[in-house]
């Protein structure tokens, strides 16, 4: 039977390694858009980066609700889902800081530089989304 994670299990869980978050938009229609995205987790904050003029970019330009999943897809599953408000910077120094930081974790340390200065350039947003509400189950399937 499924069991809520703790703030630190969940926090642990999507921090882990290289999972990928499943980013849910909305779109100008009220549809939504889900794309993955590379992220981190500051304190509260969800910490991400988008080309401006990506579906997702413009979306969060528009309309800054998001909701956010990440999964572990062996058994016995689990997965939590982050809600929030984006707040969207082109704040270059920070783009490229972040940019870095991210790419470490998904490239390793090595590459972090070669992200920052790939993803921390003009056309690039800086977002982060202070988490609203957390679904976070684990052992779906026990």
């Amino acid at each position: 039977m499924a069991q809520k994670m703790t703030d630190e299990e969940w926090r642990a869980f999507v921090s882990d390694g290289t999972r990928t978050g499943k980013l849910s938009t909305v779109r100008a229609d009220g549809s939504p858009h889900i794309a993955p995205i590379w992220f981190l987790l500051d304190g509260d904050d969800l910490v991400f980066n988008t080309g401006k003029d990506t579906v997702k970019g413009r979306n969060l330009l528009r309309d800054g609700r998001i909701a956010l999943c990440v999964d572990d897809d062996q058994p016995p599953f689990h997965f939590v889902v982050l809600q929030g408000r984006a707040r969207i910077s082109e704040d270059l120094g920070e783009l490229r800081h972040w940019a870095g930081r991210i790419g470490a974790r998904y490239m390793g340390e090595k590459r972090a530089e070669e992200f920052g200065a790939r993803n921390g350039v003009p056309g690039e947003l800086l977002v982060r989304v202070t988490v609203d509400k957390v679904l976070a189950q684990k052992s779906v399937a026990d």
